[in-house]
């Protein structure tokens, strides 16, 4: 049995044209591909500008409503709130001091001598 010819009876012309000059379909081709990453690169980068301004456009009332439920602050109300506290369960108690170690906190001027030894 023979084998199918390569060359097609009825061929489009188009193929014999890109068989000939191989560059008819590439550089058409890449010229979309580079175009199209162009206006992509343009869609995506409004997609993300208008998203940081819904992100970063806060009003005048939402950064005030924030602070609403803040209590506004009086240096002078802090001052007595510190004060009663400060004197209400607060008694001194005295640490008793390692030994060797002088009432006022100085150390002795010289280290205790060690007992000598006597040889006899």
């Amino acid at each position: 049995m023979p084998t199918f010819s390569s060359n097609p009876l009825n061929a489009p012309t188009y193929s014999q044209r890109f068989r000939k000059n191989p560059a008819l379909f590439g550089v058409p081709f890449v010229l979309i591909i580079v175009g199209a990453s162009f206006g992509l690169q343009q869609f995506t980068q409004t997609r993300y500008e208008l998203h940081n301004q819904k992100v970063t456009a806060m009003s005048k009332e939402q950064e005030l409503g924030l602070n609403k439920n803040k209590k506004k602050f009086d240096i002078r109300e802090e001052y007595f709130k510190l004060s009663s506290v400060a004197s209400e369960d607060w008694e001194p108690k005295r640490i008793e001091r390692p030994k060797g170690l002088p009432e006022w906190g100085v150390p002795p001027p010289e280290p205790p001598a060690a007992p000598k030894t006597s040889s006899s």
